[in-house]
């Protein structure tokens, strides 16, 4: 079993912080190199597939795009369907959309009218939590669907940008945090 504080010690370690990315003053935590080393792949994964094994989990959601790199291998793990939250125009069958306003602008998420059955049982997994604006879009695509978010995962959460609060008090479990 994945212990947290190993794997939180080897994900801190592997992210590269990129300064001034992607305007002036913004520090930008950069997750490609975990990417690279398989192993820790395999950790991750590890560690949330322990941790949620016994939720009866019936799908995993991911977010365009690096949710999707997360949130597959975990869905693997734990014998349940993914189901992608796209960008729009993306995918080709009904949908539904879920808009959600940006700190300049707004998007919108859709997912396949089909994706999920009534009463479902749904984790929510992405790379980063920061502001928790396109994990709470997420949660609402999935409760437009009659499924049921069980909770949210992620590697990195930002705290001092409170994602945490905008997510219904539902379980947040994330890996590291700064």
């Amino acid at each position: 079993m994945e212990d947290l504080a190993s794997v939180s010690a080897k994900v801190r370690g592997t992210i590269r912080d990129i300064p001034d990315f992607p305007k002036p003053g913004i520090m930008f935590k950069d997750i490609t190199p975990i990417l690279q080393d398989a192993r820790l792949m395999r950790e991750i994964t590890g560690y949330f597939a322990n941790l949620y094994g016994d939720w009866k989990i019936d799908a995993v959601v991911g977010m365009e795009s690096r949710g999707f790199i997360f949130g597959t291998p975990l869905a693997m793990a734990l014998g349940c369907a993914f189901v992608p939250a796209r960008k729009p125009g993306k995918l080709p069958y009904e949908r539904v959309s879920e808009s959600y306003a940006l700190e300049y602008g707004h998007a919108t998420l859709d997912m396949h009218a089909d994706a999920l059955s009534k009463g479902s049982r749904v984790l929510i997994v992405d790379d980063l939590l920061a502001t928790g604006g396109t994990a709470a879009a997420t949660a609402r695509l999935v409760q437009k669907l009659g499924a049921d978010v069980v909770g949210f995962a992620f590697v990195v959460e930002l705290d001092f940008l409170g994602g945490r609060a905008n997510l219904g008090g539902l379980p947040v479990d994330s890996i590291v945090h700064y």
